[in-house]
């Protein structure tokens, strides 16, 4: 259930030291020091491990002992109802408890760390007004394009604010890429309580980083607790649209099971996403293999792997998840890499939720927020690919920081390798950290290289043949079933939906090999054209989520419809100046990051070595720039 509300405290004084013996300490004391108002509860010279999980949280042994005692007299407190009711933490509560955890100062965060610090179910970003009290009897139609979790949101957000609408899905189920992408062992590499909606919160996530139908399940029950799937279409693709400057408005053409379909909207909000259109390899005889051949993103489920030979292009994210899953089914199974991934130690990630974690998130006020702070407080602080010119950068590492994460992630691999040193050369990366997407690793991965029947081939492919791959030294490797984990067509926005502005104007032809818009959304030219999950707003490890994005997205978007329904005005499109400026900002900081200055291939930057998909800044930057609509920005009409 989303947003559950909390239970009674009732268990005996020996079963809540059982609870706490489980418990998250930091987030334990961060409860403490809120709920009673005493911040000195809080330890001094706090420095936990933020890129290797330490049990103890960064913690002495002294100091576990006395923050299980705290939370034991709290727990006691609340049970016989001696705590007086909660609220909310002071400004100077909240700031000495987040500098606390961060290690810096937060007073310029407040506002932001404001909003993670609430109830269950409390909803600091909803909109405080509705069409009706500001603009009453006028017609106003929005329609979202996709009803994955961005797509969703944006229907939650304008349902709130009385605004009709409608969600265009070419699927006949919702969920967006967690529906398409059900191959074995799919799950999220963000953790779970972070990777949901800020305002609708689970207490009860079965596992660290849930699976992918879990998080499928989530957002279905979203939708349904929300009244969404009244307003999605399903199975109705949006295939084009065009600006009508007589009326302000848009033409959607949609394709359905009845044919083409033409619908009318005010505004268009696109959530398609980045990840949502597999890529193929441009390998010669890509289509000639004679056996079952699909990609990752579209797994065929009606083949059977059992005792057959499979050949995997690819060790991105999607075959670092489903390589172990299928290796014990499979005959043999053969891995072609180009570049091997860095992998972040992460022994639990696939481990259940302590039943002692869900009981003190069920039970304590405050608690599940400040166990999802403690998830989005390390991405605040920055992550350690920012290029230092000083150093100097090399395709060792960019900076001394990043340096010193290489040496922990390194040693962390060589401990798994002991017993297969000649994989060393192969699965050890040769780039600097963050150039290329880091994966979570408990150790599966490894293991199953080292598997007797599975082979790791790192000499280039130099064509598919109709029994399996030739490398280009001759090799031959035969295979009964080809897999495709190649990922994504990351850096072609809003494809293959045609899309024409005032004056006839293609926005791909305007775009060409570099999209680009303003906060990610706006496209000057463009008018009541708005995106969410768009051009250079992939977070890379740095506080939050993409659905945290997007949640940032659509509180800039509601204000410039709040704006336009307040003026009357019919349209509004972000000016070129602005969006000029904007993106040379973005543009000139993606050098100074690990995957702008690393020569290396990765779905990071697109065929031309641009990155048109990452945002380079923390999420603090993109919330404090989304967190009111700036008029000035637009022109309109």
């Amino acid at each position: 259930m989303i947003n559950p509300p909390l239970s009674p405290v009732r268990a005996g004084d020996a079963e809540l030291r059982r609870i706490l013996s489980r418990a998250d300490l930091p987030t334990l004391l961060m409860t403490v020091a809120h709920l009673t108002g005493d911040v000195d509860v809080l330890p001094e010279d706090y420095n936990p491990s933020r890129w290797l999980p330490d049990p103890a949280g960064g913690l002495s042994a002294a100091e576990q002992d006395k923050a299980r005692e705290l939370g034991f007299r709290l727990l006691r407190a609340l049970r016989d109802g001696s705590l007086p009711p909660p609220v909310p933490p002071s400004p100077e509560t909240l700031r000495r408890i987040t500098t606390w955890a961060m290690g810096w100062d937060t007073v310029g965060q407040l506002p932001l760390l404001a909003e993670e610090i609430v109830p269950s179910g409390a909803d600091p970003k909803a909109p405080d007004w509705t069409l009706a009290e500001l603009a009453p009897g006028r017609e106003f139609r929005v329609v979202v394009v996709g009803a994955g979790p961005s797509g969703l949101l944006a229907g939650h957000r304008l349902a709130q604010a009385g605004i009709p609408f409608v969600i265009h899905e070419k699927n006949d189920e919702l969920g967006g890429t967690w529906l398409e992408n059900s191959y074995p062992g799919c799950r999220v590499d963000v953790p779970s309580h972070l990777y949901s909606y800020t305002f609708a919160t689970r207490s009860d996530w079965p596992e660290q980083f849930c699976t992918q139908d879990e998080f499928l399940s989530y957002l279905r029950a979203f939708a349904k607790e929300n009244g969404l799937h009244e307003h999605i279409r399903f199975g109705s693709e949006v295939r084009s649209l065009e600006w009508d400057g007589k009326k302000g408005e848009w033409r959607i053409r949609t394709h359905t099971d009845n044919g083409e379909e033409l619908s009318t909207a005010n505004v268009v909000i696109t959530a398609v996403g980045q990840l949502n259109r597999p890529k193929m390899p441009d390998i010669p005889g890509a289509d000639r293999f004679d056996g079952p051949a699909f990609h990752s993103a579209a797994w065929d489920h009606t083949v059977d792997l059992s005792g057959r030979r499979v050949a995997v292009i690819g060790t991105g994210a999607s075959a670092f998840q489903f390589v172990p899953e299928i290796a014990p089914e499979c005959e043999e199974l053969v891995v072609f890499q180009r570049t091997p991934p860095w992998l972040r130690a992460t022994p639990h990630y696939r481990d259940q939720l302590p039943d002692e974690e869900r009981w003190l998130q069920e039970h304590v006020p405050y608690y599940a927020a400040w166990y999802r702070f403690g998830l989005f407080a390390p991405g605040l602080q920055g992550a350690p690919w920012v290029v230092d010119p000083g150093y100097p950068p090399t395709e060792r590492a960019v900076s001394a920081a990043n340096d010193d994460v290489r040496a922990v992630l390194t040693a962390a691999m060589e401990a798994q390798l002991a017993d297969a040193p000649d994989l060393r050369e192969k699965v050890i990366p040769r780039y600097p950290i963050g150039a290329k997407r880091v994966l979570r690793d408990d150790g599966t991965w490894l293991q199953t290289l080292k598997r007797d029947d599975v082979t790791l081939v790192t000499d280039p492919i130099g064509e598919v043949t109709t029994r399996g791959i030739r490398t280009a030294d001759g090799t031959e490797y035969d295979a009964d079933v080809l897999i495709f984990a190649t990922g994504f067509r990351a850096s072609e926005f809003l494809t293959p939906m045609k899309v024409t502005g005032p004056g006839n104007r293609d926005l791909h032809e305007h775009w060409g090999d570099a999209p680009a818009a303003y906060l990610g959304m706006l496209v000057p030219g463009f008018p009541n054209l708005f995106s969410i999950y768009g051009p250079n707003t992939n977070l890379v490890g740095q506080g939050g989520s993409v659905l945290y994005f997007s949640e940032c997205a659509m509180t800039y978007l509601l204000g410039a419809i709040r704006y336009l329904l307040a003026s009357g005005r019919r349209s509004l499109s972000v000016r070129s100046d602005v969006c000029a400026e904007y993106q040379a900002w973005v543009d000139a900081t993606q050098p100074l990051r690990a995957w702008g200055w690393s020569s290396v291939s990765s779905w990071f930057k697109n065929e031309h070595g641009r990155s048109v998909q990452n945002w380079p800044f923390s999420a603090f930057e993109y919330w404090n720039r989304t967190r009111r609509f700036d008029p000035d920005a637009c022109t309109y009409s």
